[in-house]
């Protein structure tokens, strides 16, 4: 007798999203671990114990490149693949290519750890890899163009939302930025020197630098915005048409804001003038995908209380819109003036990192990993609730510290006596600051504190759950 076989739903590629998860949780603790180390070294110098490879210089870059590549790298590659498939209604484009890019870029994260402790380095701000290192990034970011876009090119819907105009964004843009801002003569396996020169490299630099906060660290991660808050929140977003205004006027404008880093060097002061310009038109869109999300929650401000993942997205919005009305006034001249080469810079970057980027990547990754391994929510919801106060406190104190210590040193630096003479030396500055980076190690532990019980929770959601796969909807729709 003739049987018929049913043929099998197709399922979300959900495995590669899984283990970038779960790996974006262990390098925030790994990098947040390195943050603490350093501070504390600032504070007590003789920490480094007098050891070369755990000083000050060689585990600074390898503490931003941990936050920023490998826990924000792994947290925009789980995330782009969650909700690509989830808007798309599709499964990953060649599933197989998208495990070489998790291979690939913890190979890469590997290299990183192994490397800058060793004193491999370029001396580029946020590019500090040498030239290898430099090659297989440019050939992961390839393999995950053609993922990402792959997939919105199958996609079953023919809407394209745009959580992943934005993750599509930032793919684009940190491909041209790496490449370019790369560009070196190697000289051995382990050395390189950079393909421009003098102004032109600061140039080149300051443009990749800049916009590796404006794309890796804000393009993508509104991405995440556009589509998590909503989910969470169980709302649709405030206005769609502001995040399509939104996202044209951040691409277009963040491109052009590079030069305000190099206010009051040998950069030819009409390009200072232009990055400071456009640097304050950046405040608009910030502050428009800032209300666009907040706002979101209208008629649903009362889900604040009871939901701690919320918590986290929805005051990720206020470090955000801070951090992006602080960044235009510092690029004024006048006030660059004054802050510039202070611990202010510090407090401002860390607002947005430990605020913005940490704050939106933990809410992110609450809500995706329970559903990773089967199960409704995180093992524990007052972990969560801890977690956001412990982190939240950490943020505060560290950038209030910084803030307070910069607006000083660049007061103290500037003070000169009648004589024109200065009233204080540098060292009188440093040993005042002293105090502050106290403070600032104590905000530091408290985040890290956080980033613990994050991954005890997770852990124990892994021992309680199992993996699972997702059937794509037969009907398409509206993710």
């Amino acid at each position: 007798m003739a049987t018929s076989s049913v043929p099998a739903q197709p399922v979300y590629t959900d495995s590669v999203v899984r283990w970038f998860s779960v790996a974006a949780v262990v390098y925030g603790i790994v990098g947040m671990l390195v943050g603490v180390i350093i501070a504390s070294q600032l504070a007590w110098p003789e920490l480094n114990f007098g050891i070369p490879y755990i000083t000050y210089g060689r585990l600074r870059p390898l503490h931003t490149n941990a936050v920023i590549f490998a826990f924000g790298g792994c947290v925009l590659f789980a995330t782009s693949y969650h909700v690509v498939q989830r808007t798309c209604q599709t499964a990953l484009f060649l599933p197989k290519l998208a495990w070489f890019t998790f291979i690939g870029w913890n190979l890469i994260i590997v290299s990183a750890v192994v490397t800058l402790p060793l004193g491999f380095t370029t001396g580029k701000e946020y590019a500090e890899l040498e030239w290898p290192i430099d090659l297989a990034i440019a050939v992961v970011w390839v393999a995950y163009a053609v993922v990402f876009f792959g997939t919105v090119g199958i996609r079953k819907v023919r809407h394209i939302y745009v959580a992943n105009w934005f993750f599509g964004a930032f793919i684009i843009a940190v491909a041209l930025l790496h490449i370019v801002n790369s560009a070196e003569v190697p000289v051995s396996l382990t050395k390189s020197y950079s393909a421009y020169a003098g102004v032109q490299d600061a140039m080149v630099q300051w443009w990749y630098g800049h916009n590796a906060v404006g794309f890796f660290l804000t393009a993508g991660f509104l991405g995440i915005m556009y589509y998590y808050i909503p989910k969470q929140a169980e709302r649709p977003v405030y206005s769609y048409r502001l995040s399509i205004v939104h996202f044209w006027a951040l691409i277009f404008t963040y491109m052009w804001a590079g030069p305000h880093h190099l206010h009051y060097t040998a950069l030819p002061d009409w390009a200072q003038s232009v990055g400071m310009v456009f640097s304050l038109v950046l405040l608009a869109p910030s502050w428009g995908g800032m209300i666009n999300g907040i706002m979101t929650l209208s008629g649903a401000w009362h889900k604040l209380r009871d939901d701690p993942i919320l918590k986290f997205l929805i005051v990720s919005l206020s470090f955000y819109g801070m951090s992006t009305f602080e960044g235009p006034m510092m690029s004024i001249k006048t006030v660059n003036a004054l802050s510039h080469y202070t611990d202010w810079t510090v407090g401002h970057v860390h607002s947005g990192a430990l605020g913005w980027v940490g704050m939106v990547s933990i809410g992110a990754l609450y809500h995706l990993l329970p559903r990773m391994f089967g199960r409704k929510a995180m093992h524990s919801t007052r972990a969560i609730e801890l977690h956001f106060w412990i982190a939240t406190i950490g943020i505060v104190l560290y950038i209030a510290a910084m803030w307070i210590a910069g607006v000083m040193q660049g007061l103290m630096w500037r003070a000169v006596n009648p004589d024109g003479t200065l009233v204080y030396s540098f060292v009188e500055s440093v040993k005042a600051t002293y105090p502050f980076y106290v403070i600032r190690v104590l905000g530091g532990v408290l985040y890290l504190t956080g980033m613990l019980i994050m991954g005890w929770n997770m852990v124990m959601t892994m021992l309680n759950g199992r993996a699972v796969t997702t059937p794509i909807p037969a009907v398409a729709a509206h993710a």
